[in-house]
């Protein structure tokens, strides 16, 4: 398994040269693009300082033309209205680093107010970061999904959809360990496995961190 920071943060060169070896025609696509959900259903809201945690330390080590989003995910995710905060960096660091401070504190606000939501639609949020990602064409995409996995839907939603995910890297975070899990560990590990299959029939690649003490070192690793 490829450690989680050449997911986010080294395999752009290397996609990129791979695509330029096709030869002429249009340009091969450049940066990275990556999409965040943050689950903020019941008690995972407490778990969201390290999500800005994070958002925070991956804004620090990415490029200009880089493209980032971060977006809640709630009882219906499936929509343009659940970005926090999305943004392609300016090509002129001054500038750059401008929006990542208007970033960072868009995130601190959205953390310090959230009210939790009543249902869990991660699927819908995958839809709609795959959605983002596509148009944005980077050379790589990576979905990031800060969450216990355990999806709630309202009645009526329906999210029984296959995920188009060729070419995504799918990485869960912070997977949480609920109270019924502790009963049985099974149905952790079944969430686990049916996510994976999930991303993997999609065509995506799933990868799995939740050591976060090895985070710093796993970012600037990257650098």
């Amino acid at each position: 398994m490829r450690p989680f920071v050449k997911t986010i943060l080294s395999a752009a060169a290397l996609g990129a040269l791979t695509l330029g070896l096709g030869g002429c025609g249009e340009p091969a696509p450049q940066g990275r693009g990556i999409y965040l959900l943050m689950d903020t259903s019941g008690t995972y809201t407490q778990e969201l300082q390290k999500a800005e945690k994070l958002i925070n330390a991956i804004l620090a080590r990415l490029d200009p033309g880089d493209s980032f989003a971060v977006a809640r995910i709630d009882t219906g995710s499936f929509s343009e209205r659940d970005i926090v905060a999305k943004m392609t960096f300016d090509n002129r660091p001054s500038t750059a680093n401008q929006q990542k401070r208007r970033f960072r504190e868009t995130i601190g606000k959205f953390v310090r107010e959230v009210k939790p939501a009543g249902y869990t639609d991660i699927t819908g949020g995958v839809l709609q970061a795959v959605e983002y990602l596509n148009e944005k064409n980077p050379g790589v995409k990576t979905v990031l999904i800060f969450s216990d996995l355990k999806e709630d839907l309202k009645k009526g939603y329906v999210r029984d959809i296959p995920l188009q995910l060729e070419g995504f890297d799918v990485v869960a975070l912070n997977v949480t360990k609920l109270m019924s899990d502790n009963v049985d560990p099974r149905e952790y590990m079944t969430r686990l496995e049916d996510w994976q299959r999930r991303v993997e029939d999609g065509g995506g690649e799933w990868r799995v961190l939740n050591d976060f003490d090895r985070l710093d070192r796993i970012l600037l690793a990257a650098r």
